[in-house]
């Protein structure tokens, strides 16, 4: 069968970093464009929920 011709979108690797920490605690493939991520997530060095911020590495 031939291919159907759909492109497929890049998937880009994206970092969570901490606010409070600056650490890079999550790893993301996420579809390339759109806006930056902002997600509240678990950091261990903290202990506790905190806010965590898309990074390209």
């Amino acid at each position: 069968m031939a291919k159907t011709g759909k492109k497929k979108k890049k998937l880009e690797i994206v970092h969570l970093v901490c606010e409070e920490t600056g650490d890079y605690n999550y790893t993301l493939r996420r579809k390339t464009g759109g806006e930056k991520l902002k997600l509240k997530k678990y950091s261990p060095r903290v202990r506790k929920h905190t806010i965590h911020v898309e990074k390209k590495k």
